[in-house]
């Protein structure tokens, strides 16, 4: 399993689309929290980093579905999924190796981002008074984390269900899409107004928001990890039926 996560990481690595994923993930986050005017931090005049965290999910549809495109896709293209298979490691195994290769790719996308973090504190006029609130930053950034676990999940089974590549990005970026933010707007359907809570509970932003306001609920918790869980377990199911 170790040396499944390690061809996937230099896999990875080794393409430009690597690079040039996590670059315009740190691009469009820097230009909304420093440059433009309507949400940079420094016009604000206020020490949070909510331009990013506000930000942050939605570009994380493209670039996690560009990272785990390739994780089943290629291999079946190229025809070396059997060989894959051949290897004294289980499906499940093969499956979490590729899910947690492309998570910790996610992680090393958003690490650079705690530059931003050290900046805006420090431009703080009395960082210890004034200064970012560190409760909220650090719920943030565990929301950050388990919105892109629930991602990867996705992208992971999404990838599993085409061998090509391109049919695999834009599947994983519409269930994405679903499963953040549609439910929002499902729950303002006249029909079903009166269970507005509950659908919007359904979608991750409803978690997300939660969390990022620095409160770590363990249901919110439970949800994405289930979350995980269930697109986990799809991709299994579409994985093994090659057997069928």
């Amino acid at each position: 399993m170790f040396t499944i996560f390690k061809k996937e990481i230099r896999s990875f690595l080794s393409s430009l689309i690597a690079y040039m994923t996590i670059a315009v993930f740190l691009l469009v986050t820097g230009l909304f929290t420093w440059i433009f005017k309507e949400t940079s931090v420094p016009a604000s005049g206020y020490a949070n980093l909510d331009p990013l965290f506000a930000l942050a999910p939605w570009i994380f549809i493209f670039l996690v579905s560009a990272i785990t495109m390739r994780s089943f896709s290629e291999e079946k293209k190229a025809g070396t999924i059997e060989t894959l298979t051949t290897k004294a490691v289980s499906d499940l195994g093969i499956i979490l190796a590729k899910y947690l290769a492309n998570l910790t790719l996610v992680v090393f996308a958003i690490l650079p981002t705690l530059i931003y973090y050290y900046s805006v504190n420090k431009l703080a006029i009395n960082p210890e008074e004034t200064g970012i609130d560190r409760g909220a930053t650090l719920g943030s950034y565990i929301g950050l984390v388990l919105l892109g676990a629930v991602y990867v999940a996705i992208g992971t089974f999404a990838s599993a269900v085409s061998e090509n590549q391109i049919v695999s990005f834009l599947l994983s970026m519409f269930l994405c899409f679903i499963f953040f933010i549609a439910f929002d707007f499902f729950s303002e359907i006249p029909l079903i107004k009166s269970t507005e809570l509950t659908t919007e509970w359904l979608g991750i932003n409803f978690h997300y928001r939660s969390i990022s306001k620095g409160i770590l609920d363990t249901r919110d918790i439970v949800y994405f990890l289930s979350l995980s869980t269930l697109f986990l377990g799809l991709t299994k199911f579409v994985f093994s039926s090659r057997k069928w």
